[in-house]
């Protein structure tokens, strides 16, 4: 039952070092679930594909997710007390702080240290999420390591193209969810020639 412990623990370490919502939290969560070899990379990657093409914050659904596969080494019961654990870790350090800052507001909006504070963390999210982003096109576009190898592989061009398309698509400004549906049956289909 340790493991339970462990998860809630670990998830809300997550929850509150992390500042700048679930892409933000993206590395940390990889580098934790990793560390504690709940999960190998190829799973965490795939993920979160399935994480933003379902409903709910992207951080909570992974920490669902998570907590459900460690859980699950213990059956039903434990597969849902896993999820509860993790998302309960996850959600609980923002609940504190909110309480915190809602009580603290008035007191503390007009201070320079707290603005201060606030515009010290916009460059570190965004560093964080570029680190996010940066290992999850590493890990699907070359996954094994670059080489020239690579380029003679289909998954490549097949991600590529699929890239592409979305990228296309999201400058003509087509609804998220003709892209959610074009880039599942992209993998469906991919998943079938591959």
């Amino acid at each position: 039952m340790n493991i339970f412990l462990d998860l809630f623990l670990t998830f809300f370490k997550i929850g509150a070092f992390t500042f700048g919502g679930g892409y933000a939290m993206l590395p940390l969560m990889q580098e934790e679930v990793l560390a504690h070899k709940w999960m190998p990379l190829e799973d965490v990657v795939n993920f979160i594909a399935v994480s933003e093409s379902t409903p709910g914050p992207f951080a909570i659904n992974m920490a669902t997710y998570v907590g459900s596969e460690v859980g699950g080494a213990f059956g039903l019961a434990g597969s849902i007390f896993g999820s509860f654990c993790a998302t309960f870790g996850v959600v609980l350090p923002s609940f504190i702080v909110i309480l915190i800052v809602a009580k603290c507001f008035e007191r503390f909006k007009n201070s320079k240290v707290v603005k201060g504070c606030m515009t010290g963390l916009k460059p570190a999210v965004v560093g964080l999420i570029g680190s996010a982003i940066i290992s999850v096109l590493l890990t699907v576009f070359i996954p094994n390591g670059f080489s020239m190898a690579v380029f003679t592989d289909a998954s490549f061009y097949v991600a590529l193209a699929t890239f592409a398309i979305c990228t296309v698509m999201a400058f003509k400004k087509v609804h998220p969810i003709i892209i959610i549906v074009l880039a599942a049956v992209l993998g469906i289909a991919a998943g079938y020639v591959l």
